[in-house]
């Protein structure tokens, strides 16, 4: 019988997995914004079926809710972060609070 210690661990490997994937998909996504080169959309959409793949079964070890909720909450965070670092991109003082509840309401869920 798999520990409820282990559970957690794996559902926050594939969280983390699948995040780490979309966002790797979200940066080919902008390069190919720019550059309009198709092999950064077709790497970009591959990578990103592969995260999804990642998302969906974490959901064998965490409910629906909890799984998306997650995910999509650290996926937002990283990007905004990846989009500062990499693309430049500015960050109000909205972004620096909608960040700063997201990592709150993600230890929320974790209690």
């Amino acid at each position: 019988m798999v520990s409820e210690i282990s559970v957690k661990t794996i559902f926050w490997g594939m969280i983390l997995l699948a995040t780490a994937l979309e966002v790797i998909g979200d940066i080919l996504f902008k390069k190919w914004s720019i550059e309009n080169n198709s092999f950064f959309l077709i790497t970009g959409l591959f990578i990103y079926f592969v995260g999804t793949i990642f998302w969906a079964n974490s959901l064998k070890y965490e409910f629906l809710s909890k799984s998306i909720s997650v995910f999509s909450i650290l996926n937002l965070i990283v990007i905004v972060l990846v989009g500062m670092i990499l693309f430049k991109e500015d960050l109000t003082f909205q972004n620096k609070v909608g960040i700063g509840l997201g990592i709150i309401s993600i230890m929320l869920i974790e209690l």
